[in-house]
């Protein structure tokens, strides 16, 4: 790319965010024609050429469209799409289940791959975050953002970075405590047999033995799964 290519580059740029800014702080309004091109070569200190590229983004955006004969205007906001897994109610019974079986979906295969593709240097994460679990529950410390932490260390070890970024996507929420401590007598035994899974599931891993990997997250979420749905139906 030669300088004079860089430098318009970074001058289309500059006018599209001063026209967006204009838009979104509501100066040029739905309905709105934007200046003349004359007008905002003039206003911005640049060619003909910038201008058009910069319209030509907005347009590309649909933020404005051009219409024959009369100019450019700003078209109504686009209705903002929600994120995926932002709408999930985590205190409702039923959205829990139904992560838990997404995550069992996805993290059964996690586990698996990272039997066979952990490193060493990962192996010691995954030990560590294991640790910080055990040590949160002897401790009475809440336990949410260490489980998850451990979970996010096996996506971590799968080296396809497509499972950690769906842990990072749902968030530590997709780890809920609350529901089942409210309704268990014991709540400590029920955090010792998490972490007995999560034993399982770890020496697995650490033994690169795949299918046993799979087997104990199976069983730790699909247990997850039955503990919840005991509760929906009490």
């Amino acid at each position: 790319m030669t300088r004079t290519t860089a430098r318009t580059g970074n001058l289309v740029e500059r006018v599209s965010q001063a026209l967006r800014a204009e838009i979104a702080k509501g100066h040029l309004k739905p309905g709105d024609r934007l200046p003349s091109e004359a007008r905002l070569t003039e206003v911005h200190g640049v060619s003909r050429t910038v201008v058009r590229e910069a319209v030509a983004a907005l347009r590309a955006d649909r933020l404005v469209e051009a219409r024959q004969g009369a100019g450019v205007f700003v078209l109504e906001a686009a209705p903002v799409e929600p994120a995926p897994f932002q709408n999930i109610d985590y205190v409702r019974l039923s959205s829990v289940i139904e992560m838990l079986e997404l995550r069992t979906a996805v993290e059964v295969e996690a586990a698996g791959l990272a039997a066979t593709r952990r490193s060493a240097l990962q192996e010691e994460r995954i030990l560590d975050a294991f640790r910080a679990v055990g040590a949160a529950i002897a401790s009475g410390q809440p336990t949410t953002s260490v489980d998850y932490d451990l979970h996010l260390a096996i996506a971590e070890a799968t080296n396809n970075p497509r499972f950690t970024e769906f842990l990072a996507l749902v968030g530590s929420k997709v780890i809920p405590r609350h529901a089942i401590e409210r309704a268990e007598a014991a709540p400590t035994a029920y955090l010792s047999q998490i972490q007995d899974e999560h034993d399982r599931i770890v020496t697995a891993i650490l033994s690169g033995d795949e299918e046993a990997a799979r087997q104990a997250m199976r069983v730790h979420l699909r247990g997850s799964q039955s503990r919840y749905r005991a509760l929906l139906r009490g």
